[in-house]
């Protein structure tokens, strides 16, 4: 059974950078896409980015694109999101997820295996 878990988070300034790391162990990372999400206080849990399997793929929320790149680590079962230009609306609890298919997949129930989650705060 995979298992993920995430880490990285912490308290940064507004225009900072974090790098976020989820450490997959068990069956079959390699042909897994993965997902980033994130939720804040009171609010639904928000799709953030996506990675493909073999990492040909990836996908960006709007509102971080351009500022946020996540990458894998088949060989370490590793996936990664580095996080610049942080803003306080990024303020959140981050979690990593792992799909089965080929698709892009944006939805956490799309997802079967999630992570415990890593807080991140940005500070103005």
């Amino acid at each position: 059974q995979l298992q993920l878990v995430e880490s990285g988070g912490g308290l940064v300034q507004v225009g900072g950078s974090l790098r976020l790391s989820c450490a997959a162990s068990g069956l079959a990372f390699s042909d897994r896409a993965m997902g980033w999400f994130r939720q804040a206080p009171g609010k639904e849990r928000q799709f953030v980015a996506f990675i493909s399997w073999n990492a040909d793929r990836t996908h960006y929320a709007d509102s971080v694109k351009g500022r946020f790149t996540i990458s894998r680590d088949n060989a370490r079962s590793t996936v990664a999101l580095q996080m610049n230009d942080l803003k306080p609306e990024d303020t959140a609890v981050y979690y990593c997820a792992a799909a089965s298919g080929t698709a892009v997949l944006i939805k956490p129930t799309e997802y079967t295996t999630w992570g415990q989650g890593t807080q991140v705060t940005v500070s103005s």
